[in-house]
């Protein structure tokens, strides 16, 4: 062995930089051989070195390593393994691809990668992605750490990285728009707006070519390096500056009081089905990484709807996702993760687990223990878990909030006893004894679906630029468009939906739980009907920031409702109201103390008294067709002042409480409208 090359050592996996060079490591228990391959440049025809590892000098138990000398951050390297190519056997070897290491910190690729060249045979040592060697000590941070706010008390604005500056309207240089940078740009309309956290869809480094023919992966779930940021992100070119930027990000952020929550997809990868590309995890130990169909194991079970199911309770994997999220954690500095389609990892093999060690192991690993763990807890092959998810800590995307308020504001009958337990936190679900209303994370829409602009403008999904004659996305969206399809010129129908969709912000912000408002729905963002945009790149998906001057009153009324909620402390408590300790709740109708809960009826109303005499407020909520008059409680020495009513035309559909007009009894509450008042 040459000079440079020592034996190295099993941990830590991937490439971990020392004074003198960099310790390289990864898992193969079925391989026969092991290359590393070191570039000069990610396009390189052939690698600047190829070092052969000695399967006993080189290796320990199932671990492959080497310590090369000399070499530092920034260089590129990856890895070509061999052994038995035996898919019913579920080993999918082969040589002659380039493997991303599963631990890459950043990866290195421009025009030259190529998803066909690793779907089929032969060599992709010039097309495939390069990992980078990352040294996490080389950054300062200047003092940052991650936030660690009072969980009861965020509000979520959930943000595509590259949609939210891609547009020309952003004002960025083209250099800048869609990445990470241009998002710093952004900090202020953030915190003008009154967010505490932005959940960031995929940002580990995915395969953009992972789409139909002729789209790009938008929404980026589709991962290849699960410890590195994407590339796709970022302004600077060079092989270490998506690591750098991220961390500027992030630090920007914080600077601002801003949680960073990040997306992170742990259910499966851009591999695909068997017809799929070898990229990494299929050609170190396919075994180990995927559950296979244990019918034919040369086929993957599918949990993920996308091709292949990662094996979250395997020891290998588990380790790798721990081992992650600490790097995210601690390098990265992020506050906290949604994991997609959690339910996956409740899964050994194709059955659903009372205890999943993945799960029970991050809720209670102690890096973890200051951060937002979120779990969309359902998964593709229907098993579904909202309000039975594992752990005491876990909080939940709580979709049965999203389908039942949208219901009640379209007027659907038997709406009103499921909107009182959506607004009291979901009681009713969340059964635990030990449960805390800010573990559910409420939302009317995500990135999934309707934007709240289409929710209330299409009746029926318009997906054909997808190129899958509109059979993609969901058929049952719960959606109204008012009395015309689309885009219309028409008056009333105008009016209609304006006021819809303040009923539906207000909704959203006057319930007990975190909320989650989508990208744009503060500016009236659409998608155009299309309610699975996850290959549009493109202005269908883009924050178009002349948006933010085009709709200023409801951007006005959106920042209204998110000062009254951070104003009330009440919506940051921690125990359900109602319950000792928290804010009480009065129900009442049109009539006081006089809830009409049938069937036929559309409206309710409560009181909200909280933990001081000035936290005293009073909603209406008229889902029916027509004005109805409510009773206003009586108050002794005060008096009821108007801050929302989504009836009256801006500015009046939003006055600070400070500014409020007085109410008389009873108030009328228009069509299809909401009030909220408060005691002064």
């Amino acid at each position: 062995m040459n000079a440079d090359l020592l034996p190295g050592q099993s941990y830590p996996l991937g490439a971990t930089v020392r004074a003198d060079g960099v310790n390289f490591c990864v898992f193969s228990r079925n391989a026969t051989a092991v290359e590393l391959l070191l570039f000069d440049q990610h396009d390189a025809p052939a690698p600047a070195r190829t070092i052969r590892l000695d399967p006993v000098r080189n290796r320990t138990f199932y671990y492959w390593h080497i310590f090369v000398r000399g070499i530092r951050a920034g260089q590129l390297y990856g890895y070509r393994v061999d052994g038995p190519f035996a898919p019913h056997e579920g080993l999918r070897f082969d040589s002659s691809k380039v493997l991303i290491d599963p631990y890459a910190r950043a990866v290195m690729y421009e025009h030259n990668y190529s998803r066909q060249a690793a779907c089929g045979p032969g060599a992709t040592v010039a097309s495939a992605m390069k990992s980078v060697v990352v040294d996490p000590r080389n950054y300062d941070w200047e003092g940052d750490t991650p936030l660690r706010q009072p969980s009861g008390a965020p509000v979520i604005y959930e943000l595509h990285v590259g949609g939210f500056t891609r547009h020309p309207s952003s004002g960025l240089g083209d250099e800048w728009r869609g990445t990470y940078a241009g998002l710093i740009d952004k900090i202020p309309y953030l915190t003008s707006l009154g967010v505490t956290a932005v959940e960031l869809l995929p940002v580990q480094q995915f395969d953009p070519q992972d789409a139909p023919a002729g789209l790009v992966n938008y929404w980026g779930y589709s991962p290849v390096a699960f410890f590195a940021p994407h590339r796709g992100y970022s302004a600077r070119r060079d092989p270490l500056g998506p690591v750098d930027e991220f961390r500027d990000m992030v630090k920007a952020l914080h600077r601002a009081g801003i949680e960073v929550i990040l997306d992170v997809v742990f259910n499966h990868t851009a591999e695909g089905d068997h017809t799929g590309p070898t990229l990494s995890f299929r050609g170190f130990e396919n075994r180990a990484y995927y559950i296979l169909d244990p019918r034919d194991r040369s086929r993957y079970a599918n949990f993920s709807g996308t091709g292949n199911t990662i094996q979250g309770n395997h020891s290998i994997v588990r380790r790798m996702i721990m081992d992650c999220l600490h790097s995210w954690v601690q390098v990265m500095h992020v506050d906290g993760f949604r994991f997609d389609l959690a339910s996956v990892l409740a899964r050994d093999g194709t059955q659903p687990l009372a205890d999943p060690p993945i799960l029970w192991e991050i809720e209670s690993d102690p890096i973890l223990a200051g951060t937002r763990i979120i779990a969309e807890a359902w998964d593709a092959a229907g098993l579904y878990q909202v309000g039975s998810f594992v752990g005491h800590r876990w909080a939940e995307w709580n979709s049965v909030f999203r389908d039942d308020v949208r219901r009640f504001i379209k007027s659907d009958p038997a709406t009103v006893r499921a909107l009182a337990a959506r607004i009291t936190g979901s009681r009713d679900i969340y059964r635990q004894p030990d449960h805390r209303p800010d573990r559910a994370i409420n939302f009317v829409t995500c990135h999934d679906g309707f934007t709240l602009n289409d929710l209330v403008s299409y009746n029926q999904k318009h997906n054909e630029a997808n190129g899958e004659q509109n059979r993609d996305g969901l058929d049952t969206n719960d959606s109204w468009n008012c009395g015309h399809e689309g885009p219309t010129d028409d008056p009333g129908t105008l009016a209609l939906r304006a006021r819809q969709v303040r009923n539906l912000l207000t909704v959203l912000l006057i319930s007990q739980g975190v909320p989650m408002l989508l990208m744009g729905d503060e500016v009236r963002r659409t998608q155009q009907g299309n309610n699975n945009a996850y290959c549009q790149d493109n202005d269908i998906s883009w924050f178009d920031w002349t948006s933010v001057s085009r709709h200023a009153d409801l951007l006005r009324f959106v920042c209204g409702l998110l000062a009254l909620r951070r104003d009330h402390t009440l919506f940051a408590d921690t125990r359900y109201w109602g319950e000792p300790g928290a804010a009480r709740i009065t129900w009442h109708g049109v009539r006081l103390h006089q809830p009409d809960w049938s069937d036929e009826s559309h409206s309710l109303a409560f009181e909200l008294h909280g933990h001081h005499a000035a936290e005293h407020l009073y909603v209406a909520l008229n889902a029916y067709w027509e004005a109805l008059r409510f009773e206003l409680p009586p108050l002794a020495g005060r008096t009821w002042r108007r801050v929302i009513d989504t009836a009256r035309p801006t500015p009046d559909d939003m006055t600070a409480p400070k500014d409020a007009p007085e109410c008389e009894t009873p108030y009328e509450v228009g069509p299809r409208s909401a009030i909220v008042l408060v005691a002064r």
